[in-house]
């Protein structure tokens, strides 16, 4: 188990209060905040190390390239691929999405083929798609939530076939924290010669990843929703799909030779990171993976698992609130959403803000699902390693005062 309260030691953001109230952290699957570890890894590499890398022959360099290349093999590490050399770096989970659209489904997807989502993705694993089938002329299909909010595998089985070249989709939801059963549906994808793609987002943070057991043929996150700074994205591609795909960006670094008329490329994983990378970030990330690393995976699940039964229970012992997506906490992770009969979730987030609780309110870049679930939008809670049943309490505190206020409200305009 997680020792939280030591935890919360390394992250110097959570000791301040907001609006005179002890700042309760509840936006992590928009992204979370950073231990120490990785603020000091990040300042030391400017203070020590800063130069380009991959190009450089001094010493300054070399030791750029290397800390950089130690990170890809961190990546690797933590989601069980075999080779460094699939791992690419790019901004962030959005971008690795467009990278396959553009250099793998430009290449494979045509007329009247079929690309396969949910309407649980995030707009980022919808919109790269949509472009792709406007380009090529293509068909874009999508399977259904149930209304317990998991994939509706029967529909899955139903959409994917002889004309399906891509399935991509959420590994959990950044809405309802499902957990969707990706292997299976990569499964149906492979059974019809179609690859899959799965957005890591909000899974490579919580849950222990393996990436040949889940038998997706890329998996995409990004490092600033698990510890890490902003501006670092991952696409790890099955060994063999990278050398065939044609670059996404053309620029230094990427490159063989460079003739008038024509250039080669570099080898991959290099083919794909065009120009000067986010150097200090990516990495200032292996911090933070050695920090995941240390705390074990399947411990940051099983606290995971805890203090969202605990917010689930609370949340559904008030009257008015509905909770959206699984109960179960085995089918889910720690992003739960919910709304407050009459009262519209940017109000709920703005009154909990001033007790010092940082809730999420919008349709969280979703809105195929807002309309599944006929909401405009919700509220979301979402939990990490640093959270504890005390934060808990207090959002349910500050949902009072909320309540409290428009009964108010209400009361004046019955008056008058």
């Amino acid at each position: 188990m997680l020792d939280v309260m030591r935890i919360r030691e390394d992250f110097p953001i959570l000791a301040q209060e907001v609006n005179g109230h002890p700042l309760v952290y509840l936006d992590n699957a928009a992204t979370t905040q950073k231990p120490r570890q990785v603020i000091e890894a990040l300042v030391r590499y400017y203070e020590t190390t800063n130069a380009n890398i991959h190009r450089g022959i001094h010493t300054l360099a070399v030791r750029a390239t290397e800390q950089y290349e130690a990170t890809r093999d961190a990546v690797a590490t933590h989601i069980g691929a075999i080779n460094a050399s699939d791992v690419v770096f790019t901004r962030n989970t959005t971008e690795s999405i467009n990278l396959v659209a553009r250099a793998w489904g430009d290449e494979h997807v045509g007329e009247g083929d079929e690309i396969v989502l949910s309407l649980m993705e995030h707009h980022s694993n919808i919109v790269p798609w949509q472009l792709l089938a406007r380009r090529k002329g293509a068909v874009l299909r999508y399977i259904n939530v149930t209304d317990e909010g998991e994939l509706d595998l029967d529909h899955a089985r139903a959409l994917i076939g002889p004309r399906t070249k891509i399935v991509s989709v959420v590994h959990m939801s950044n809405v309802l924290g499902t957990i969707n059963p990706v292997a299976e549906i990569a499964a149906m994808a492979r059974a019809h010669g179609a690859v899959t793609l799965v957005d890591g987002a909000q899974s490579a943070p919580h849950l222990p990843i393996d990436v040949s057991t889940l038998g997706c043929d890329f998996f995409a996150f990004s490092a600033h929703k698990m510890l890490g700074p902003t501006g670092v994205g991952v696409l790890w591609a099955k060994p063999g799909l990278l050398e065939a795909m044609q670059p996404f960006l053309g620029g230094g670094d990427m490159i063989s030779v460079v003739r008038p008329e024509a250039s080669t490329w570099a080898d991959v994983p290099h083919k794909f990171e065009a120009g000067t990378p986010n150097i200090a970030d990516v990495i200032a990330f292996s911090a933070a993976l050695d920090y995941l690393k240390a705390l074990g995976m399947t411990n940051v699940r099983e606290h995971e698992k805890q203090i969202t039964a605990a917010a689930i229970d609370a949340l559904m012992a008030v009257e008015g609130i509905r909770v959206h997506g699984p109960l179960d906490v085995e089918k889910r992770g720690g992003a739960v959403s919910f709304t407050v009969d009459g009262i519209h979730p940017h109000d709920i987030s703005t009154i909990v803000d001033q007790y010092g609780v940082a809730i999420r309110a919008g349709h969280h870049c979703a809105q195929l699902l807002m309309r599944r679930l006929e909401v405009p939008a919700t509220n979301r809670a979402s939990f990490y390693i640093y959270n504890h049943t005390g934060e808990v309490e207090a959002l349910i505190d500050a949902l009072d005062h909320a309540f409290r206020i428009f009964h108010r409200a209400e009361s004046r305009t019955a008056v008058r």
